[in-house]
């Protein structure tokens, strides 16, 4: 019997230690498509493990050593990142906390006093009045029977590598912000050139047709045409430069710079979009820092709902006291001082108005958000990814026919000018035809530009590289480890 109850002790103290309310996780169920949509209508190629996908500094595939620059800079300065870096730090300082309730806590604790008791009452002691000290060191102990203190834990590093998620999803969105904010000022730069060269031309056309006037060989309303003509360029050449400049300071703001020391040269957009194989739908959900991070989040939420349902449990710890009191300090180090206490405890929960029930329910309508959140997340990935390989199909085939528009509309010009020259043509046509070419070589300059965004778009809806094997570390020096890595 006694060698029964050797073994059984130790045996139901490893059963209750094994105890866990929390339901056994899996990531949620996802409506995963088999590809693209976008995909099945052009011809892509798919990404591979080998393939040379843009891993780190992603935004180097465009070979542009300026861009190559500024992206630099925003990993260096930025204070969006900076932010989510001490997020991250606040995140992992909270995991760490939720951690220390594994070991016991033992404090260091002392007093000294002097008592007086009431003489109306009985008293078998001598003296009503007396002086106490002590000294000693207070052990306390939480058995985690329930795995209240390990669901706590696990959700601290679950929260702890979502917000390892976020960080990366930040970093990622501001260099693609820079990518896509530095493509379309070098779009503002060439349009800037047409619009230049189009105020000259139409300066001289104005110069023209006021001598053409003057020698009645075109009328009053022709004049007006051609000024109007004129300053409407000019307007718009000033308009386009408005656009510049603000992007000019976005892009000063994105790499921590003030704007007023900050300038880049002018540079006509001159680039092809590089290709960028898409993975598959199922592989993205390894690839996207965000979807890694919602995730993560029904995992802590998951965990959350053991340490709801241990609120119904008693709760069981061990204590421990050891220590010295003496009359007079000087006494302390006689045998006689010598006071200690050890012993478990147990409190239970009776009566508490119904707050561990609605604690419950809290936890469970907290996971079934973070699960909603999660496939929203994952939905809004799929939609990232097939708007911008539909743009990148789209676009391309844009491009061929505006440069189409293009000639077109520049032959149309040159013939309506000839015309107008040799009077057989109303100056109204040829303020037509020039509009019409002005318009379609800005339409032009829009189409590069924007294919150039949607490939940044594509890389950043592609998770930018990012992979979620090394992406939720937690070790020291990790945030901006995590920020470069994404980067």
């Amino acid at each position: 019997m006694k060698r029964l109850m050797h073994y059984a002790a130790p045996l139901a103290a490893g059963l209750l230690a094994a105890c866990n309310f929390a339901p056994t996780y899996a990531p949620p169920a996802i409506a995963t498509p088999a590809n693209y949509k976008e995909y099945e209508s052009a011809d892509w190629s798919v990404a591979a493990p080998g393939d040379a996908w843009p891993r780190g500094k992603w935004w180097k595939v465009f070979g542009d050593p300026l861009l190559d620059s500024l992206e630099d800079q925003v990993s260096a300065a930025n204070q969006n990142l900076k932010v989510a870096v001490a997020q991250f730090d606040e995140a992992r300082a909270d995991a760490k906390t939720a951690q220390a309730d594994f070991y016991p806590t033992i404090d260091a604790v002392g007093s000294s006093g002097r008592t007086g008791l009431s003489r109306n009452v009985a008293n078998p002691l001598p003296n009503r009045a007396y002086t106490s000290n002590s000294l000693g060191f207070d052990f306390s102990y939480e058995i985690d029977v329930w795995g209240r203190v390990r669901n706590q834990a696990k959700a601290g590093v679950d929260r702890a590598q979502a917000s390892a998620g976020d960080l990366a999803t930040v970093d990622l969105s501001l260099h693609a912000e820079l990518a896509a904010d530095y493509f379309i000022l070098r779009g503002d730069d060439a349009a800037q050139d047409v619009l230049d060269r189009t105020v000259e031309n139409y300066r001289k056309a104005l110069e023209l047709t006021e001598a053409r006037f003057q020698t009645g060989y075109a009328a009053r309303p022709d004049v007006s045409a051609a000024d109007a003509q004129y300053e409407g360029a000019r307007t718009q050449a000033t308009e386009n430069r408005l656009k510049r400049t603000n992007l000019e300071h976005a892009i000063a703001i994105l790499t921590g710079r003030p704007p007023a020391g900050f300038s880049i040269a002018v540079q006509k957009l001159d680039a092809t979009p590089p290709e960028v194989a898409p993975v598959m739908p199922a592989a993205l959900l390894e690839r996207r820092p965000d979807i890694a991070a919602a995730e993560r989040r029904v995992a802590a939420a998951n965990a959350d709902i053991g340490v709801a349902k241990v609120a119904w449990y008693p709760s069981f710890n061990l204590n421990a006291l050891f220590g010295v009191e003496a009359a007079v300090p000087n006494r302390f180090l006689s045998a006689p001082a010598e006071a200690w206490s050890f012993g478990p405890s147990t409190v239970l929960t009776l009566l508490d108005g119904g707050r561990r029930a609605a604690l419950n329910e809290r936890a469970r309508a907290s996971y079934d958000e973070a699960v909603a959140q999660y496939r929203q997340t994952v939905l809004d990935a799929y939609g990232e990814v097939e708007d911008s390989l539909a743009s990148l199909r789209l676009l391309a085939q844009e491009i061929v026919t505006q440069q189409a528009s293009v000639k077109a509309a520049a032959d149309a010009s040159a013939q309506a000018t000839h015309l107008y020259t040799g009077g057989l043509e109303n100056y109204y046509d040829v303020i037509v035809a020039q509009n019409i070419e002005l318009a379609a070589r800005l339409t032009n300059i829009d189409i590069e530009m924007r294919r150039m965004t949607a490939d940044v778009a594509l890389i950043k809806a592609l998770g930018g590289g990012w992979n979620r094997g090394d992406g939720l570390e937690l070790k020291e020096g990790a945030g901006t480890s995590n920020a470069a890595s994404a980067s």
